[in-house]
């Protein structure tokens, strides 16, 4: 796997605190920062989180799943147990749309496709994941190319993960030769250093209302 220098250097607070993109008695939806934990880490230098800074106005949040560090994007938070139990079902059963927006690098071919590869955690390597045909979970990623740069040899793609494994998408994309710019672990250094960030955002989130029963459908706008 690609190493870079910046994997040995420690968490950085983001400036920019995460937004509350939608509210109500029940459940918030925030869009948190590129670089910023979803929840606390181990260690007493990793307990700034999104979460946390969302507990400061909201003390009884609880999040109901989780985004890389390195990527942005929108994140569901529930405002009780029960309704935290309602949405994590939710998820369980992929009764939640969902839509990343990225910028890999290259001229990708087709103008769609599928990726499935079987996943599991790399463990001397931890956290990184690969692919593993013998022990790996299943794992299927579909993307759509929305633009190409030909200047910069990247493609910007939409990517809607069927599965939920850790680091799905960029390992799979990683795997057919498009690794996401700005990857520390799975990108070459060129690709790597072809932005200041991962350029992985979580866009777009469509779920039933566990109370309501109406349908939530949230867009966030990629930062890149």
């Amino acid at each position: 796997m690609p190493t870079h220098p910046s994997l040995k250097q420690p968490l950085a607070s983001p400036t920019t605190n995460p937004v509350i993109v939608y509210e109500d008695d029940h459940l918030l939806v925030i869009d948190k920062p590129a670089n910023m934990l979803s929840v606390p880490g181990r260690g007493p230098d990793k307990q700034d989180c999104a979460i946390a800074r969302i507990q400061q106005s909201h003390p009884q949040a609880l999040i109901v799943h989780r985004l890389d560090y390195a990527t942005s994007g929108l994140l569901v938070v529930a405002l009780s147990k029960a309704v935290h139990r309602s949405l994590s079902k939710l998820f369980e059963v992929r009764a939640i749309q969902k839509r990343y927006c990225a910028t890999v690098d290259g001229q990708v071919a087709q103008d769609h496709g599928e990726i499935t590869l079987p996943l599991i955690c790399d463990w001397p390597n931890r956290p990184l994941q690969k692919v593993d045909f013998a022990q790996g979970k299943p794992a299927c990623t579909q993307y759509r190319v929305l633009s190409r740069d030909a200047h910069a040899d990247t493609s910007r793609v939409a990517l809607t993960p069927i599965t939920g494994r850790s680091h799905q998408l960029r390992v799979h994309m990683q795997q057919i030769g498009h690794p996401i710019v700005g990857d520390e672990f799975y990108a070459p250094p060129a690709a790597f250093n072809k932005a200041p960030r991962l350029l992985l955002h979580a866009e777009y989130l469509a779920f039933e209302h566990p109370v309501t029963n109406r349908t939530l459908t949230l867009d966030s706008p990629p930062p890149f």
